[in-house]
């Protein structure tokens, strides 16, 4: 097993893209910590976890709030004894066109996926600088690299993630900690509109070269690459398992 004896922290674990990395992660024998706002909505992932033989730690958590993110990593470390890998994938959407856009969108969607990131990423940093070693994978999205009508604070968030983890893997090489980005494109909840709306969902499929939406299982596939030695000598790169939608 790729992740055997490893311990990952897992942002926005309860669903979607999230959940299927905590499973795929588990299933090659990884611990995990996994995070979320709503405690409940990790529960099930808790229990899917140690069915498939590893075990699993629930951590309500607020990744915009430092004293949350904090508390994430003490539990993991009070739990399973160190952090070797994290997962930044919390995210929100509050579609909103430029000039329509509130604060209250544009800040949630900020804090959330930028600030979020941030904190996650500095104190994993902590952590791992003693330690001279860890994984950081962020998660981005096509719309952090070609922009996207009615989200300019997704796009910014996103486009900003991108920065921080170029900036984050020069920082941190040289204490041999990797830090990449995945840009995926999956079925879950956040995409369903742009799915299913008639329109919306001809122009998505019109830009992917393969036509279809991944399962969050497939991208899942990326995240056990990046968190395991397979890549120990990739850093600060962006993989885009979007279907050649960026290309």
């Amino acid at each position: 097993m790729k992740l055997e004896g490893k311990v990952a922290v897992i942002t926005g674990a309860g669903q979607g893209i999230g959940r299927a990395i905590a499973i795929a992660f588990a299933k090659e024998g990884a611990k995990i910590a996994l995070a979320a706002r709503t405690e409940s909505a990790l529960n099930e992932v808790v229990e899917e976890i140690a069915r498939v033989g590893s075990e699993a730690i629930a951590v309500k958590t607020d990744v915009s709030n430092i004293a949350d993110v904090e508390n994430l990593f003490a539990s993991a470390v009070a739990r399973f004894g160190q952090v070797d890998i994290l997962v930044n994938n919390a995210g929100v959407s509050r579609p909103a066109m430029l000039h329509k856009m509130t604060q209250e969108q544009w800040d949630e969607v900020i804090d959330i996926h930028l600030k979020g990131t941030f904190n996650c990423m500095q104190v994993a940093a902590k952590n791992m600088i003693e330690r001279k070693s860890g994984k950081i994978i962020n998660v981005t999205s096509s719309a952090g690299l070609v922009g996207t009508i009615g989200q300019v604070n997704y796009s910014a968030a996103k486009a900003g993630i991108v920065g921080l983890t170029k900036s984050g893997a020069k920082e941190l090489g040289k204490h041999n900690i990797n830090v990449n980005c995945v840009s995926p494109m999956a079925a879950t909840t956040m995409t369903e509109k742009i799915r299913t709306q008639p329109g919306l969902a001809e122009v998505y499929l019109d830009r992917m070269a393969l036509r279809r939406w991944a399962e969050p299982e497939e991208v899942a596939a990326t995240f056990i690459f990046l968190a395991s030695n397979d890549s120990d000598y990739v850093t600060g790169q962006v993989l885009c398992v979007d279907g050649g939608t960026v290309i």
